[in-house]
């Protein structure tokens, strides 16, 4: 271990208002190896801090949800060990998102099981949605039906879409609070528009400036203080919401803080050797924003052969490890595979089906984001049928998400891959933006820090990596052999 880096920051989990300091660097154990945080402007204290402090009303912070030994997101092994540790009385189980609905029994771990079983916070949003430009009303592009819901709160008659306040109730996986300058940058080169829609970009409100909406699932927050602002209201609970000096505290602290694996419990340190300058939460702090990973010059995910070859004073199992990583670096650049029936990708120009490779869609350079700005359906919550009977149409088990029925209407064209008619889980992007096209779309998260926090995809469907691309190789029909599956997971793993 860098004798500079404070193992496990001095504690596991960072309860709200504990104070001490936040080291430069702390080091935290997970099951592939260790990640490490990176405080690129230096160790500082929390005491006080609004990122810290339980400044709503449920006792929460912001650093509930967004734990440095999860790579600042929040896995289900953290949930489940609070849940034990506390009986359930840890402020993420907050009745308003840390429970299926705010009306159920709270403490019961039935009222609790999307978030223990799957990681999944309540998001909740009105319908018919607002309209960013006006504040009023959007006219959605389809109509809404619940057909299944387990956790009751779409058919609340409090929290429901039939209440006083019609909402719609979404279960979604904590974002990562770090590498954020990757997800705010501006250089997409495209100008006031999203790329993958052609529609006005949102604008930062403090200089008019357009930004890439790409810090959210749904892109509904223009900037990370737009979102701070919102978090402190719909799962702080706060009255007032934020001052201006607390938004600036907190986006300081998210601007500088870089995380990353760099320890590997069968290739050793990662940062060691020609190649282990890549590697890291430094390398990251280090790297240009913003930019599309070319694969010659800049990769995506730079680790060139020299890291691979065999290392003096490595045991053969280590070096056997270190040539696994790097074949699977080398499957995430240059395998390919047809691409289909993907909203905002196969729609973009590129035809249908498409050749490409994953880092075709994960191209930005060091975080494996999406350099242009927008959203896509890769299928994880859109189901063109219903099921007669309410299982996991992946794994046989009993569903605990929602189920809507969705009906593009007469008068705009039907979804180009899904017909009139369709099903999903998670309308995703529509609930912000009511488009029938955008029924189901997510803004891709980054590939930083992947060991420490499952589950994956927004809604918390892989429990584990080799699970990510199980579903990719199942939804594109890849037939990857079970040596790519391997090599591939290692690599990920060592983000």
């Amino acid at each position: 271990m860098d004798p500079e880096a404070v193992p496990d920051g001095g504690r596991r989990w960072w309860d709200p208002g504990e104070g001490g300091m936040f080291p430069q660097r702390l080091d935290y154990r997970n099951d592939r190896g260790r990640l490490r945080l990176f405080n690129r402007d230096g160790a500082f204290s929390t005491a006080g801090h609004p990122f810290f402090e339980p400044i709503g009303t449920n006792g929460r912070a912001c650093v509930s949800c967004h734990q440095p030994a999860d790579g600042m997101s929040l896995s289900l092994q953290s949930i489940r060990e609070r849940w034990e540790e506390t009986n359930g009385q840890d402020p993420i189980f907050a009745a308003i998102d840390g429970s299926n609905c705010p009306s159920l029994p709270q403490g019961d771990p039935a009222s609790h099981s999307l978030l223990l079983q799957r990681g999944l916070f309540r998001v909740f949003l009105p319908w018919p949605p607002k309209d960013p430009w006006s504040a009023g009303t959007i006219v959605p592009e389809f109509t809404l039906e619940v057909v299944r819901d387990p956790g009751t709160c779409n058919t609340d008659p409090v929290y429901g879409l039939n209440s006083d306040n019609p909402m719609v109730s979404v279960y979604r996986r904590p974002r990562v609070v770090a590498n954020l300058p990757y997800a705010v940058h501006r250089n997409f080169g495209i100008g006031p528009f999203v790329g993958k829609t052609g529609e006005p970009a949102l604008r930062d409100p403090e200089n008019g400036q357009p930004v890439n909406m790409n810090i959210m699932a749904d892109a509904r927050a223009a900037t990370l203080g737009t979102q701070a602002i919102d978090a402190s209201i719909n799962h702080l609970q706060m009255l007032q919401g934020l001052t201006r000096e607390q938004v600036r505290l907190i986006n300081e602290f998210e601007d500088q803080l870089y995380a990353a694996q760099v320890h590997d419990s069968r290739a050793g340190n990662l940062l060691t050797g020609e190649g282990g300058r890549y590697i890291g939460p430094e390398a990251l702090a280090n790297g240009t924003v913003g930019v599309l990973g070319n694969n010659t010059t800049r990769w995506v995910f730079p680790l060139d052969e020299a890291w691979a070859a065999p290392q003096p004073g490595l045991s053969a199992e280590e070096n056997a490890m270190r040539a696994s990583i790097r074949r699977g670096q080398q499957i995430f650049h240059f395998r390919t595979f047809w691409i289909s029936d993907s909203m905002h990708l196969n729609t973009v120009g590129l035809g249908n089906p498409v050749k490409r490779t994953c880092a075709t869609c994960h191209g930005m350079h060091m975080t494996g984001l999406d350099t242009a700005n927008g959203w896509m359906d890769i299928g994880t919550t859109n189901l063109p049928w219903a099921r007669e009977v309410p299982l996991n149409p992946w794994t046989e088990e009993r569903e605990l998400m929602p189920l809507f029925k969705i009906t593009c209407r007469a008068d705009v064209p039907p979804h180009p891959f899904y017909g009139r008619v369709f099903y999903t889980q998670d309308p995703g992007r529509a609930l912000i933006s009511g488009k029938c096209n955008d029924v189901g779309t997510i803004v891709m998260q980054q590939f930083r820090g992947l060991a420490a926090r499952a589950p994956y995809f927004s809604n918390g469907s892989a429990m584990n990596i080799r699970e990510i691309i199980d579903f990719y190789d199942r939804r594109y029909n890849i037939q990857y052999s079970e040596a790519e599956k391997v090599d591939l997971e290692n690599f990920m793993g060592t983000l």
